[in-house]
């Protein structure tokens, strides 16, 4: 079973906002650093994207697959790989959003699972590059607005 990564950060702005940037796939590529492009394929009935394909360049995980969201309301969401790439066979994900005081707690949890042996030391620092820039863009993009 492939380990979990996870990392927090308290974004200074309510879970509605916060929730609309991650929401934004077409914009990713502007504040997730390894994202190089992300396309939705399919919305759910409330409006939020549901199947989204991405192009990812994280060092040594680089690939493009899809992935498949459930939307939790403004408390978080979760994704899994739809279909998978070359090298990615497994992404499981999730951001869950909590009230913390004047902002917003996110935590984001991360396990990938790859079709090509990588030492497990290089593939955890992947995966925490990739959850760590992903949450200092996300504030960033947040307070920005």
């Amino acid at each position: 079973m492939p380990d979990r990564t996870t990392s927090s950060t308290t974004i200074g702005a309510g879970r509605a906002d916060v929730m609309a940037v991650i929401a934004d796939f077409p914009s990713y590529p502007e504040w997730a650093g390894q994202v190089k492009s992300a396309e939705v394929l399919a919305t759910a009935p409330d409006g939020r994207p549901d199947k989204v394909r991405f192009t990812l360049d994280a060092g040594p995980i680089s690939d493009t697959y899809t992935l498949g969201y459930t939307w939790h309301g403004d408390d978080g969401v979760s994704w899994q790989v739809a279909e998978p790439g070359k090298m990615v066979s497994e992404l499981r994900g999730s951001y869950r959003l909590a009230d913390a005081g004047s902002g917003t707690e996110v935590t984001y949890e991360l396990t990938v699972d790859l079709s090509v042996p990588m030492i497990g030391l290089i593939k955890r620092k992947a995966e925490k590059v990739i959850v760590d820039t992903a949450l200092k863009g996300l504030k960033k993009r947040v307070e920005g607005r």
